[in-house]
This record gives C-alpha cells, structure tokens and sequence, in this order.
C-alpha cells in the first residue's frame, strides 16, 4: 500500500501515535509520504519521523492508496485540501475532541492498519461546497466539508446579507452573519446557530442566520443543485468570509456564490458504526435513566 500522512496535532500524544503507526506500517511494508508542513511543525518540538518522501497541496495524490489525517475534525478539513480531486480516501485518527469526522481513536492505530490491509472497510462519500467570487476568495482551494460563513467583522454592528437561490430573491438577513452548509456541515456551527441536523447523504445546503434580528427568520434547506448569491452590506464595509475553518476580511465590492462542488470527500469507515450511531455517541443522545 501507498500511505499518506498529515496532521494538525503535534504533542506527545501525536508523537506516540505516529510511532506506533509507523510501526505498524512497516509491518505490513507500506510506502510512506508526509506533507512537508506537517514534518516541519513536528521538527519544530523536536520530532523527526522517519519518512523521507514528503507532498505539498499542490501535489497530485491519487497514487496513493489512501491519506491518514491525524488530529481532530479540524485536521479532516485541511487534509481535503490536500485530496482535492483525487478524492483520495481518508482515514482520521482522532487526537481532538468531539471527532464526529475523525471517529478512530487512537488506541485503535494497530486494528485501523489491519483491517485497512485486508480491505475491512467501508468508504462514505461527502459533498463539499464550492465557492466563487469576483476577488479569487480561497482559491485554488476554493471548497471545504462544512460550511461557508458570512459574518461581522468583531464587534461591529449587524450586516445585511441579501441572499438568492437561482436568480430568485429568499431573503434579507439582518443578523450577525448567515452560514451556508453541507449535510456534512450540519452537526457544526450550523447546529449551534439553530440549524436541523441532515443525514450526509443528502443533496443539501442549509442556509441558517446567526443571530437574526427577525425572529420569524428560521433555517431553511434548499437543494445543492442551486446556485445561491449573495450581496452584503453594513455600516461597517468589512466583514468576514469562512470557509470550514480558513477566514478571510473582505468588504462590501465582494460578490459571492456558493455551488456544489464537482468531486467529493471520501472518508474511510471501519466497523458496524454507523451516522445514527455517531449522533448518540457524540451528542450524548440516549442519556436518559429510561434508556
């Protein structure tokens, strides 16, 4: 097998698990390859990994078999930047926190390489949303797993986002900023700001207002087959654009559009575990004494 690596995490944890993964890994004579940014940050704490072979994000991937991503979910959406349209499979081993993307603990590095080797798996494809705009915003990696994020810049005063899907007029959004998802998307800060929680393999975006000034204005999903636009303006000019978890100042000039995007997201699943079961387990779903 063909093996890439990156990550986020640089600790004592992450070291550990790095070992012990290119232990195994050499059990089972794989090639390896690390992202040269993320050699770089571990050389920083000192940490050499014995990889000679590095990529960058302009490197095309699709000769490897799969990607590991170490770290947490945060790490899932930098390492997408790396696959871009290989589509290349990628197996998180989670080293954050809530991991609802990035769902293998660590412990399990040893059985992940096992059943990776005997093809014990299952891939789940994600949508991912792609964005345009007339300032060359995030390219060339101008897509992303979760979500796009249209905000106030600090503290400024709320800013008007005059959204519409296809051409047609949905609404003026008075709030502290609007958030465009993908199904994917949905558990995050689309949930917070009081957005529906949507099955992955949906063909969705939902567009849910952060802290509107209308109370009557609610989330609502539209298909991810439309085009939706948007022009924003403020007292403030200045307002930030997101994209999962890069941000960007930019003023009122901006003119923006989000699509789905042509390749997808592959995530590697191992096991019986399923979405519903994700929910539960990271949600605290089912903690109830008549469960």
């Amino acid at each position: 097998m063909r093996i890439a690596i990156h990550g986020k995490s640089t600790g004592p944890e992450a070291q550990a698990c790095i070992s012990d993964l290119l232990q195994c890994l050499a059990d089972i004579d794989a090639f390896l390859a690390i992202s040269s940014e993320y050699k770089n940050d571990l050389a920083e704490k000192h940490f050499h990994p014995k990889i000679e072979q590095t990529f960058d994000r302009s490197d095309d991937l699709s000769n490897y078999d799969f990607i590991i991503s170490l770290g947490g979910d945060g790490t899932i959406l930098d390492t997408i930047t790396f696959t871009k349209e290989s589509e290349l499979p990628i197996v998180g081993i989670n080293l954050g926190r809530l991991g609802f993307l990035a769902t293998t603990p660590r412990e399990a590095v040893n059985e992940v390489v096992q059943k990776l080797n005997a093809g014990d798996y299952k891939i789940e494809s994600r949508s991912l949303i792609h964005v345009d705009s007339n300032q060359g915003l995030f390219e060339p990696f101008n897509f992303g797993l979760n979500e796009l994020t249209i905000t106030k810049k600090e503290t400024s005063s709320m800013i008007v986002v005059h959204t519409y899907v296809d051409g047609e007029y949905l609404n003026s959004y008075w709030a502290d900023g609007l958030i465009i998802s993908t199904p994917t998307g949905s558990t995050g800060y689309s949930l917070s700001s009081g957005g529906p929680l949507v099955h992955p393999t949906q063909k969705n975006f939902i567009i849910s207002p952060v802290s509107p000034h209308n109370l009557a204005v609610r989330p609502i999903i539209v298909s991810d087959q439309s085009k939706i636009t948007f022009e924003v303006e403020g007292r403030s000019r200045e307002f930030m654009i997101s994209l999962d978890s890069r941000s960007l100042t930019v003023d009122d000039t901006v003119e923006i559009s989000v699509q789905r995007e042509q390749f997808e997201a592959k995530l590697v699943r191992f096991g019986d575990s399923n979405y519903f079961d994700t929910l539960r387990n990271k949600l605290n779903w089912g903690l109830d004494a008549r469960n």
